[in-house]
């Protein structure tokens, strides 16, 4: 039994870590469509200005590099979809999902 929680334990922290690469790899591809793209066509903001996009806008980006970010990016979601589906984690463990 006490193996069992170890196990879920450690399927939590790589969740956890899945989690925050996933984020980050977001992070950057923003950044790097911000400073590549978008200052290529002029595009500029204001302080208090709001950008928002859906996920789809890195799968036509013209760098490379941000598509390819993108597709990983895509493949760590489904991982993630997959370990919290095929195991029996209670919400509150799963809370830093939210």
């Amino acid at each position: 039994m006490k193996t069992k929680k170890k196990y879920k334990k450690e399927l939590l922290k790589s969740l956890q870590n899945l989690e925050a690469a996933e984020h980050a790899t977001l992070e950057t591809m923003t950044n790097l469509m911000l400073l590549k793209e978008l200052k290529k066509n002029n595009i500029s903001f204001k302080k208090g200005d709001a950008f928002s996009f859906e996920d789809s806008i890195f799968n036509y980006s013209e760098d490379k590099n941000i598509r390819q970010l993108a597709k990983l990016r895509k493949k760590m979601l489904k991982v993630m979809t997959k370990l919290v589906n095929k195991n029996d984690f209670k919400d509150k463990e799963l809370s830093f999902l939210a």
